[in-house]
């Protein structure tokens, strides 16, 4: 009997150290997360892996103490963010976080980084963190706006209040965000308190209604750093892991409809318009300043077709992974297109203002003055490459370019300027 019992004791020791064995350490993976691709941001003793927003180190007082990550809380509305080093597209993103007493910060994903953006949260969206009952003491008369809150897309999507189990403040949280090819989701301590399509019709009326519609690149990048937030209250993180998801080639995608101009944005005053025969016409403005008309999305890796003809000559052409900064500066590279002589289905990069490569005059004579032309682009990670009229124009190598996002922009020359164009053909890659 007495052996039995010392075996059974012994049985249930080992249980109860096995038991206590399963729980997961902070700051790592399981077997099962590892085989599922679940990647650690932040490995528990050191800031690896992460920098300051538009910078090469870090300098802004974040640091790894006790097995997290803390925010000084010196930052402001312009400073104290810290970003990846590496750039996502899809994702799963999971992190636990405590705020101090009426603390504010915030998780921003896709992230663009260019020194003509400040601030990260005017590119990249934001899962709010905020302690809302805090914050309100702290700031009291002052209140907070619906879409300020814990847990909202910040400024543009509201959660479901009945799904928010927030655990008292001073206390750890446990955060998810899910981006799946636009479709993304919030949870809060294991509850989806959030779920919202990216870049449908209805996306772009809420994004041009409220505080983005000053912020003409706001969520429209693709892929991008993932950003922490000091907002000027300390916070602590751990448990950052991010799990790549694959991304979907949307394939062919209509980007003018031949009727009017949905999904184009202009930027200046030309004067843009669909003709009776579907044609896009675009013409100068009456300012003199060269305008764009823009695609509303953007586009990385693709294989473009259209044709275009121009009835006054004038210094036209189509920009890709292009936009125009708060400052109306120019970024992106560009297919020229002109008059004889104007290096047509030639590369120009708005970013150095100089040609990455010039056509020969054997190459230039394939353009048909005063007739329809059909040009081709095609831009593969760093690769680009241009036809005009079935004739290899460009075969290059730009790893600027590359990188950067952008929209599709048809330039319009500020003087005597007017193009026609049609049949856009576009397939993601």
């Amino acid at each position: 009997m007495k052996k039995t019992f010392l075996y059974m004791l012994a049985l249930c020791v080992l249980g109860i150290l096995s038991y206590a064995c399963e729980g997961q350490k902070d700051n790592t993976l399981s077997k099962k997360e590892i085989a599922e691709g679940w990647e650690l941001l932040f490995n528990g003793t050191d800031m690896s892996g992460w920098r300051d927003f538009n910078g090469t180190g870090l300098t802004n007082g974040w640091k790894a103490v006790d097995g997290t990550i803390q925010a000084p809380g010196d930052g402001s509305d312009g400073s104290g963010y810290i970003v990846t080093e590496r750039k996502y597209a899809d994702f799963e993103l999971a992190w636990d976080w405590k705020l101090t007493h009426g603390g504010n910060s915030g998780m921003i994903y896709h992230v663009v980084e260019n020194p003509c953006y400040s601030v990260p949260y005017v590119t990249g969206p934001e899962y709010q963190l905020i302690d809302n009952e805090g914050w309100e003491e702290v700031y009291a008369p002052a209140k907070l706006e619906e879409w300020q809150k814990l847990g909202v897309d910040y400024a543009m999507h509201l959660p479901d209040y009945s799904k928010m189990n927030v655990r008292p403040q001073g206390e750890w949280n446990s955060s998810r965000i899910v981006f799946d090819n636009g479709h993304v989701e919030h949870w809060l301590n294991g509850q989806k308190i959030l779920e919202f399509e990216a870049w449908t019709p209805e996306w772009f009326v809420l994004k041009g209604s409220g505080k983005w519609a000053g912020a003409p690149e706001y969520g429209l990048a693709r892929e991008g750093v993932i950003c922490l937030q000091d907002h000027g209250d300390p916070a602590s993180f751990k448990n950052l892991k991010v799990r790549p998801l694959p991304h979907k080639a949307r394939g062919e995608q209509q980007i003018f409809n031949g009727k009017d101009l949905e999904g184009w944005e202009l930027f200046g005053d030309a004067l843009c318009s669909v003709d009776a025969d579907g044609n896009l016409v675009t013409e100068n403005g009456e300012s003199g300043i060269t305008s764009y008309l823009c695609t509303r999305q953007y586009y990385k890796d693709f294989d473009l077709t259209y044709e275009f003809r121009q009835e006054v000559d004038g210094n036209t052409g189509l920009f890709f992974h292009g936009f125009i900064d708060s400052n109306n500066g120019l970024h992106g590279g560009e297919v020229e297109m002109g008059p004889r002589g104007w290096n047509n289905g030639g590369i120009f990069s708005a970013e150095t203002r100089q040609f990455l490569l010039k056509v020969t005059d054997e190459q230039d004579a394939v353009l048909r003055v005063g007739e329809w032309n059909s040009m081709r682009l095609r831009v593969e990670g760093n690769h680009i490459q241009t036809w005009l009229n079935g004739e290899s124009m460009a075969d290059i190598e730009d790893e600027a370019i590359g990188n950067a996002p952008g929209r599709l922009m048809l330039q319009v020359g500020g003087q005597s300027c007017r193009v026609l164009w049609r049949n856009f053909q576009l397939t993601e890659l």
